[in-house]
């Protein structure tokens, strides 16, 4: 059994928004036409930059939107999925980026989400292990006997139990402590903690200021892939507007890809949310290797079985979530039309 303290337990997206191009689809509520809409689909607000951040400049999601009667309202949230099950429970959130660790440690929780699109995995070196300098510690064997900050049953502890396994260090050697990405880099500055699992912009944001990089996802073989995933309830009440919302996303994503220097310092060119220099360099270099969606396959479902066994066997959940679980399927919301120009895609 692992030593996991109990502990503090909320970029801007941990994990970077991604979609795929669904068709728009009948639902079960007839939504109200015209200018004034009246369903408001809550979603995460994007910050600075990707996809989210310029169709959120551009009105592109309202746009599409109002003629399903539908409109966005962008929700402050804390950096990873993890720290905001409690939004979706209320209903303060109904979509969001994430990976597959997060949502498996949701549905354990019995939080009502689905994902309905996977991405191939891209990016990787965004996310891993750092440690702090003065630590004397070189690789991911020497964290034995340290303490490392994880987000409890998301990426960061999925990136630990995976790096431990690959270096042939029982979990047990290793103190877990369950931090969201917030308080886990408070604690990594302050020396509460020797090590830090994390990803994304905070992950940058800690080797920026001296942390030193032990691995990566990429080197570790992660088959935590990103996803987007939905409050189950917006599935099943308006597939129409889910759909229509991953639609005009896709559309961003595939922009980033081809002109990644538009996505990024979206609304701010400068000041603390800014990237400048090589930060920049890098972002761009990442957001042209953006991995559009599509919805889930076989091979999803087997990387999928990864993080779940890779939770069930170190005890961090007791139930071993299927793709049946944790999938949405949106193909059945469309018409045979549709389904067709989704299979085209």
């Amino acid at each position: 059994m692992s030593r996991r303290l109990s502990a503090f337990s909320r970029i801007a997206l941990a994990i970077a928004p991604v979609v795929v191009l669904v068709a728009a689809c009948g639902s079960g509520s007839t939504p109200e036409q015209g200018a004034h809409a009246t369903y408001v689909l809550k979603v995460t607000d994007p910050g600075n930059s990707g996809p989210l951040a310029v169709g959120k400049r551009d009105g592109t999601f309202d746009a599409a939107l109002a003629p399903l009667g539908a409109k966005i309202e962008w929700v402050s949230t804390t950096p990873g999925f993890s720290s905001m099950l409690k939004l979706f429970n209320t209903g303060e959130l109904d979509v969001s980026g994430a990976a597959f660790s997060p949502v498996v440690g949701a549905l354990s929780k019995d939080v009502g989400v689905k994902i309905v699109a996977v991405a191939d995995p891209a990016g990787q070196d965004q996310s891993g292990i750092v440690v702090r300098p003065e630590s004397g510690v070189t690789t991911v064997a020497g964290l034995a006997g340290k303490r490392i900050a994880v987000n409890p049953a998301g990426k960061g502890e999925y990136i630990t139990l995976k790096a431990l396994a690959q270096a042939g260090i029982p979990a047990d050697q290793v103190t877990r402590v369950p931090l969201q990405q917030k308080d886990a880099a408070s604690a990594f500055a302050t020396g509460k903690v020797d090590a830090w699992a994390s990803f994304l912009v905070p992950y940058q944001e800690a080797k920026a200021a001296g942390a030193v990089e032990i691995t990566t996802e990429k080197q570790i073989g992660s088959k935590d892939n990103s996803v987007v995933v939905f409050r189950t309830e917006i599935l099943d009440e308006r597939p129409d507007v889910a759909a229509k919302y991953l639609e005009v996303l896709q559309g961003l994503t595939a922009k980033q890809k081809t002109a990644p220097a538009d996505f990024e310092n979206v609304f701010e060119k400068s000041g603390p949310r800014a990237l400048t220099g090589e930060r920049l360099a890098d972002a761009i270099r990442v957001g042209a290797q953006a991995s559009v969606p599509r919805l889930p396959v076989d091979s999803d479902a087997t990387d999928l079985a990864d993080v779940v066994n890779t939770f069930a066997d170190n005890g961090v959940i007791t139930r071993r979530i299927t793709a049946a679980d944790i999938f949405y399927d949106l193909k059945s919301k469309l018409t045979p039309e549709q389904l067709a120009a989704l299979k085209d895609k």
